[in-house]
């Protein structure tokens, strides 16, 4: 199956881990959403806004690594699951279900997140855009 990556499973290494099928395909735009970070963990979560885009990573993954994404992300108590299509192809993410206040990431957190942008060669801009927002 497909997986849009956004947060910190852009950092390969992170994903290789956590899902050892995993394959990188290519980085691509999620149109009409924008990036943030909230709650107790300060994570990334995505929300719709409009003419907005998250860069982020396209993977494939296998059904044991959707299941232990499951876990990870805390699904369905922390995370949904949330599709849409690219060129036709259902592709999975994950959205947070309580949209709280913006927090700012930790260092850590926020250290593996820029190190899977430049993984996945992605824009750093909007995720300083995402930063500055509040």
């Amino acid at each position: 199956m497909l997986y849009f990556a956004y947060g910190s499973n852009l950092n390969h290494f992170q994903m290789k881990r956590r899902c050892k099928d995993s394959i990188f395909l290519k980085k691509i735009n999620l149109k009409n959403f924008k990036l943030t970070f909230r709650s107790k963990y300060r994570a990334a979560d995505i929300e719709p806004k409009k003419n907005s885009i998250v860069p982020g990573g396209l993977f494939e993954i296998s059904k044991s690594d959707e299941k232990k994404l499951d876990v990870y992300e805390d699904y369905p108590k922390l995370y949904k699951k949330y599709y849409f299509y690219f060129y036709g192809k259902r592709v999975m993410t994950y959205t947070m279900v309580k949209k709280t206040p913006f927090k700012f990431p930790t260092e850590r957190y926020l250290n593996v997140v820029k190190q899977g942008y430049k993984d996945c060669n992605l824009d750093k801009k909007n995720l300083q855009n995402a930063l500055k927002l509040m």
